[in-house]
């Protein structure tokens, strides 16, 4: 498993690509969701989301087995926390994985997640997220447009508060809980963004960095 981390400011993010099979067994099984409509009520998270969404789905436990999502994650972790602290974890435990189907003009506002580690990653990509009303001001301001955005600390000289990813299918970026974060709403695409997301925790003995 190839990772890469990015240290843009304070904690450190990681980032890997999740296998193209994988990608399209996740996307198998949300496309039958959809047209279950009694299945898709019971694994519906949009009460427990914080995003003005389509929709959101929890990822069965015996699916995200069955089709490598927990494995894949579980090793992501491992090799994330270990190359950013040199230690190696003995527990972890996914709390909860869903997927957001989100279209035009909705968002997810800032917010953070629980456990000690999370993440969230793209399995669609509309072909455009539009672009400003207005024409970009000499090319420099980019229109940003459906992008996830990792949120800490403040802006000051030679520190950046925020970290802004576009969307790519199949990456996948792994991020400490308490890191605030928000998607932006998009427009002029009928196209869906689809994301998949997780928490889960891991030896405490690890994340408190401020036991004795």
């Amino acid at each position: 498993m190839s990772i890469q981390l990015i240290r843009a400011f304070g904690p450190t993010i990681a980032k890997i690509k999740i296998p193209e099979q994988m990608v399209s067994s996740l996307n198998d099984y949300v496309d039958n969701l959809i047209i279950d409509k009694k299945k898709s009520k019971e694994l519906s998270a949009g009460a427990n989301l914080a995003g003005d969404v389509t929709q959101e789905f929890k990822l069965e436990k015996e699916f995200s087995q069955k089709v490598g999502w927990l494995d894949f994650i579980s090793k992501g972790v491992f090799q994330w926390i270990q190359m950013s602290t040199n230690q190696s974890i003995k527990e972890f435990k996914m709390i909860d994985s869903w997927i957001v189907r989100q279209f035009q003009n909705e968002y997810n506002p800032v917010h953070m997640h629980g456990g000690h580690v999370s993440g969230a990653g793209f399995l669609k990509v509309p072909k455009t997220f539009g672009k400003y009303v207005q024409n970009e001001k000499d090319g420099v301001k980019h229109y940003a447009g459906g992008t996830l955005n990792l949120i800490h600390g403040s802006k000051q000289f030679l520190s950046k508060s925020t970290f802004q990813i576009k969307p790519e299918v199949g990456d996948f970026y792994f991020f400490p809980n308490y890191m605030m974060h928000t998607v932006f709403p998009f427009k002029d695409t009928k196209e869906e963004r689809r994301s998949i997301s997780f928490n889960a925790s891991i030896d405490k003995e690890i994340y408190n960095v401020y036991q004795n």
